[in-house]
């Protein structure tokens, strides 16, 4: 991840903001919806890595389940604890450390289900973080990864008529993503074969953010105020996430393994 001085200056407008949005909110819940198809029941315990104010974590924690909160940032993590619903605080741990050193982190503790999600893509080198995931599941555990979809480079500035950027998009991985920051993105071959090298079985994947993100990008988003709209949307999201060719035009995807080990 970035350093935490520059993740402490971005919390409010992550979590207020980006997450507050339309996109936002059906990304927290597509990904927990998905989630919920391979998830042990309720009371596993999650190590959510790269965990930033809590917006996929504390959903779980509301459905019962053991939380672990871990990230780099302490002004994130702050952001988090201030957004901590006081129903589910007997269930949720927060922890300051970063990925590539995760196992250390959490003094070598190994947990049911071990989440990453939207944080490889600003590293320069996804394999040190996986490595850690990878290490912190138990056997038969989950490991779930969500990151930039390298082979949907060319959405988002062709969507917003850049078209020199989007002709240079389909030979590379990297932009400057929604919060202002250089991200990269990754293949979902590329990184199965990075959990499998380390026992972790790649199970399912799924798309994120398809026709939100082109309304949004096209000038037209939804109303956040719309309720049913945006159940509706969610809905949509979630079916072309599990479908050819639709997935495979998000601009995220969503990685599941199971920990063979």
């Amino acid at each position: 991840m970035a350093v935490d001085d520059t993740w402490a200056g971005l919390a409010d407008e992550f979590a207020d903001g980006a997450y507050a949005s339309v996109k936002g909110r059906v990304r927290t819940y597509v990904i927990h919806r998905q989630l919920g198809e391979h998830l042990p029941p309720p009371p596993a315990r999650v190590l959510d890595v790269g965990a930033g104010a809590g917006h996929q974590s504390f959903p779980l924690a509301r459905a019962g389940y053991e939380v672990v909160l871990m990230d780099s940032s302490a002004g994130m993590l702050d952001k988090a604890r201030q957004r901590l619903p006081e129903d589910v605080r007997q269930r949720v741990t927060f922890v300051e450390g970063d990925g590539a050193h995760a196992s250390q982190a959490v003094g070598g503790e190994r947990f049911d289900a071990v989440l990453c999600h939207g944080v490889i893509g600003y590293l320069d080198d996804p394999e040190p973080v996986v490595d850690q995931l990878c290490r912190c599941v138990v056997p038969g555990g989950l490991v779930s990864i969500m990151t930039g979809n390298a082979g949907a480079m060319a959405v988002r500035p062709a969507l917003e008529g850049r078209w020199a950027d989007a002709l240079a998009s389909f030979d590379t991985t990297r932009e400057t993503g929604v919060l202002g920051l250089p991200t990269r993105a990754d293949t979902v071959e590329e990184i199965s074969d990075l959990i499998d090298a380390r026992g972790v079985r790649p199970v399912q994947w799924y798309g994120v953010w398809l026709f939100v993100d082109w309304l949004d990008l096209g000038g037209a988003a939804l109303d956040p105020d719309d309720a049913d709209q945006l159940q509706a949307a969610a809905e949509v999201e979630l079916e072309a996430g599990r479908r050819d060719p639709y997935r495979q035009l998000s601009r995220l995807f969503h990685l599941v393994g199971r920990a063979d080990r």
